[in-house]
Order: C-alpha cells, then sequence, then structure tokens
C-alpha cells in the first residue's frame, strides 16, 4: 500500500519540478489546460467505457452505492455547514466542497485495494465509482461547481444540463450494452486500454503543475484543516459505522471502507479550472490528503482488520 502511494507522490513531484524549470520554455499554465481537456474527452471517458462494459453488475452494487453515497452526501453537508458558518469565498468554498466530498476511489483506490486485498477487491472500486461516485460527480459535484463558481457557457442549468458531460455520456452506453450482454470487441479492448492508462500518470502530472508555492502559506490552514478532518477523518468513521447497518461480509466491508478513506479525488481539478474555482487551494488540499493517506490507510487498513 505505501509503496503505491508513493509511486503517486512521485507523480505529482515530476509536475512539480516541470513548473520550476519549465522545459522547452512552456509554462505550467500553458500545458494544464491542455492535458486536463483532453483527459475530460477523451482518456477518461475511455477508461469509464471500458472499465463499466465488462463489470458484473449485480445485487453487491447496490451496497457499494447504498455506502458510498451516504458518505459523499455526509461529508458535502458537514463542509457546506462549515463554509455557511465562516463565510468562506465562492471560489475557496467550491472547491473545499469538491475535496472534502469525493474520495480519490479510481485513480489512487483501484491499485491500492488491488495490491492490498487481492484481484477481487478491483470490482469494488470500480463499482463505487461507476455506480455511485462518478454519477455525483458529474450531477452533484458539477452542480456545486456551477453554483460556487463561473459558468460562461450559455448554456441552462436545467438538471439534464448537469448530465451532459463526456465521462457521463461513455458509463451511460457501457450500461446499456452491458446489461443487454453485448460481447466487447477484442481489438477495441486494446485501444480503450491503451487510452485508460493514460488517464492516472496526466492527471497526477496536471496536479503538480497546478501546485503554486505561494498557496502553500499558514494563511491557508483554515480552509485546508477542515477538508482533512472530514475526509481523512470523519467520512471513513461514518463508513465504518454506516456499513454495519449493510449486509457486507468482512473482507467486503474492509474494501469499501478503505475506499472512502482515500484521499481527495483528482479530478476535481477539472471542475476547479473549468469552472473558475479556486484550483491551486484545491491541488493543495489533494496533495496534502494524499501524502497524509501515508499514515491514515494503514491505520485504518488496521482498524477493519482487527
Amino acid at each position: 500500500m505505501t509503496e503505491t502511494l508513493l509511486q503517486m507522490t512521485a507523480l505529482i513531484a515530476c509536475g512539480v519540478v516541470w513548473r520550476f524549470l519549465r522545459p522547452g520554455g512552456l509554462c505550467a499554465e500553458q500545458i494544464r489546460p491542455v492535458l486536463t481537456t483532453v483527459v475530460y474527452y477523451l482518456f477518461l471517458p475511455a477508461m469509464v467505457l471500458d472499465v463499466l462494459w465488462r463489470s458484473d453488475i449485480g445485487s453487491q452494487s447496490v451496497q457499494y452505492a447504498i455506502l458510498a453515497t451516504a458518505a459523499i452526501i455526509m461529508a458535502m453537508l458537514s463542509m457546506g455547514l462549515i463554509g455557511f458558518v465562516f463565510k468562506f469565498a465562492n471560489n475557496k468554498q467550491g472547491a473545499m466542497l469538491l475535496a472534502a466530498s469525493f474520495p480519490n476511489v479510481t485513480y489512487l483506490g483501484l491499485p491500492v485495494l488491488e495490491q492490498t486485498f487481492g484481484s477481487w477487491a478491483r470490482s469494488v472500486a470500480i463499482q463505487i465509482d461507476l455506480f455511485a461516485t462518478a454519477p455525483l460527480v458529474f450531477t452533484l459535484g458539477i452542480m456545486v461547481a456551477r453554483h460556487f463558481g463561473e459558468d460562461h457557457s450559455g448554456q441552462n442549468k436545467s438538471v439534464i444540463s448537469f448530465l451532459n458531460a463526456p465521462p457521463f455520456w461513455a458509463a451511460a452506453l457501457a450500461v446499456a450494452l452491458n446489461l443487454n450482454h453485448v460481447a466487447i470487441p477484442s481489438a477495441l479492448v486494446g485501444i480503450l486500454q491503451k487510452l485508460s492508462a493514460g488517464v492516472v500518470p496526466l492527471m497526477l502530472f496536471s496536479l503538480g503543475l497546478a501546485l503554486s508555492w505561494s498557496t502553500l502559506h499558514l494563511r491557508n490552514i483554515p480552509f485546508v484543516l477542515p477538508v482533512v478532518i472530514i475526509k481523512m477523518a470523519l467520512m471513513p468513521l461514518f463508513s465504518l459505522w454506516f456499513a454495519g447497518w449493510l449486509w457486507f461480509d468482512a473482507p467486503h466491508k474492509a474494501a469499501a471502507v478503505l475506499e472512502m478513506a482515500m484521499p481527495s479525488m483528482v479530478l476535481g481539478i477539472v471542475f476547479c479550472d473549468r469552472y473558475h474555482l479556486d484550483s491551486a487551494l484545491y491541488a493543495m488540499i489533494v496533495t496534502i490528503t494524499t501524502l497524509l493517506s501515508l499514515f491514515t490507510l494503514p491505520f485504518w487498513y488496521s482498524v477493519l482488520m482487527s
């Protein structure tokens, strides 16, 4: 587990080094929007299509969806209450809500679970992401980003418009193909897997590019601290309690709860860029929670296995 987390940190560090050295004269502000846009419109939809098309969809999926949805809503309400009390600026509040609510269940959670519990745990991460986290990200998450940020697209803000996102299109297509037992062509498997392989390194690299040393200041502690408490302590603790009311067996319960203990999702930086939230603050929160997860994930694993 620790080795996987260190590898993710190394990829973020590559972006930090690029921001400092500016190879080829290209600054981080030039490269990052291009990378995040390509991931959002091409690489991420390919990953969603590849994973969901071939996933097992059954009653177990309902449990994962219930647990993850309850934990995410609890975290969002907690962060919303804190923001209401302390009157954070909108661009910061939006970034903090996204960072506190949505865990990194795929980019980090999938490899961590697979190496910790075995190959069977890969489906846990996939189903939590595709039946709970992803739908909430592309509906509730976008609603939050639009509300606290700026939307210059000129589109109306109906509920349907919140679903108008390429990864969600890919998920809807994959579910239809899966439920209708359409076999995935072998040639397409290779293409989707190669595209999917680019999501994690590109997003982590772009996260490093987004880091601004001016944000690493004591004045940002009031914004980072509540997210860290909710994300790394309250959310897994709530998930552990809530999972006891479901019908998980011990291994699946441990894997599902550990997913909810993951640091903040990397994908949120795409929404921060698109809706003009505080991207630098979000990047700082993700980096800090990822570094802290080197210690918190082993702790929660020991609690779950005791």
